[in-house]
């Protein structure tokens, strides 16, 4: 649900113009907490995946509900290589880029290449011209309105829950983080070091399928890669694109509301914010992206007042999301396909 407090953008703006002195506090690595996260994060993973090992000489169903475990660890990890990314995660810069490494290796997704779109992402978000970088593709009412039949099609078809969050997050990791799709001047060096990554998870996988056996290897690593696609992308599309979100084009668009705006506060019940590296708090994340993931918890505790301005989603809530197709510039909120076609018949009427 949106707050029915905010009432403007103005308001917004207002009420958190010294923003950046006063989330920077925050935004201070901690070796100590990093490391204890490495350690029960990593650990744990580790842990799990070898009992999902011995497992199958049992039940595949135990192997799969170990799965469902692992695949949260593994979220964490991705969480740790992010932090990395943002240079965030631990005081020391050649740290960061180790670590980040380490943790891409596990996660399948590319340690540089992924963090520059992301960081991109972050300096962008909610900007219709760069909406399909590092983003889930969207179109507005206005162009699906003007699209072809099969244009609508197509992306009805990318839009039903079982491409988007079923199969879609597969190919996201397997081909979009596999290839340089996003390209920009300047990024050669970026480009060589996801060939690098490339050859590095391509050979740890060989060896892995090699020493275990590739049946083996394939029945625990695939369902806890997969699993973790699915919680990631669906995570990412419930704090960017639930209804009362905020998309603009560049000349209108404004970093603190796409913050606050287009970024939720995703309230889950222990222990998923902790399972998930504390990105519940994504309202927080975004206004501040040099924040590591063990202080968000803290610096949304500290600022409660910021649940006044912020949209608030429960899980029960965020399966309405799913309804979520097309931007709605007019009413400024997103709107089902349902929607879309009762307004055009109407119209017509």
């Amino acid at each position: 649900m949106i707050n029915p407090t905010i009432t403007s953008n103005e308001e917004i703006s207002k009420a958190l113009q010294n923003w950046p002195t006063l989330f920077a506090k925050y935004a201070k690595a901690d070796n100590t907490k990093a490391f204890i996260q490495i350690i029960n994060t990593f650990g744990p993973f580790v842990g799990v995946w070898v009992l999902m090992y011995f497992s199958l000489d049992y039940s595949y169903w135990i192997t799969f509900g170990l799965a469902i475990v692992n695949s949260f660890f593994l979220v964490r990890i991705f969480i740790i290589q992010h932090d990395c990314g943002h240079r965030s995660f631990t005081r020391s810069q050649m740290l960061n880029k180790v670590i980040g490494w380490f943790a891409s290796l596990f996660t399948a997704i590319p340690f540089r290449y992924w963090a520059q779109v992301h960081n991109f992402h972050h300096g962008h978000s909610g900007q219709l011209e760069v909406r399909d970088i590092g983003d889930i593709r969207m179109m507005t009412v206005e162009e699906y309105r003007k699209a072809s039949r099969w244009e609508r099609l197509g992306y009805r078809i990318f839009r039903m829950p079982l491409i988007t969050f079923g199969i879609g997050p597969m190919i996201y990791i397997f081909w979009n983080n596999r290839l340089p799709l996003v390209r920009f001047k300047g990024w050669k060096n970026i480009y060589a070091s996801l060939q690098v990554n490339n050859v590095l998870w391509i050979g740890l996988y060989v060896l892995l399928g090699w020493l275990l056996g590739w049946q083996r290897f394939l029945l625990i690593q695939l369902p806890i890669i997969w699993l973790f696609s699915i919680i990631a992308v669906w995570f990412f599309y419930v704090q960017h694109q639930h209804e009362h979100t905020y998309k603009q084009w560049r000349d209108n668009w404004d970093y603190l509301l796409a913050a606050i705006r287009g970024s939720t506060y995703y309230r889950l019940p222990k222990p998923f914010p902790w399972l998930t590296g504390n990105i519940v708090f994504h309202h927080i994340h975004h206004l501040n992206p040099k924040i590591p993931n063990y202080n968000l918890a803290r610096c949304a505790r500290e600022n409660s007042f910021l649940e006044q301005y912020i949209t608030t989603l429960g899980f029960v809530e965020s399966l309405k999301c799913m309804f979520n197709k097309l931007w709605d510039e007019e009413t400024q909120r997103m709107i089902s396909f349902k929607e879309f076609y009762m307004r055009e018949r109407v119209q017509s009427a």
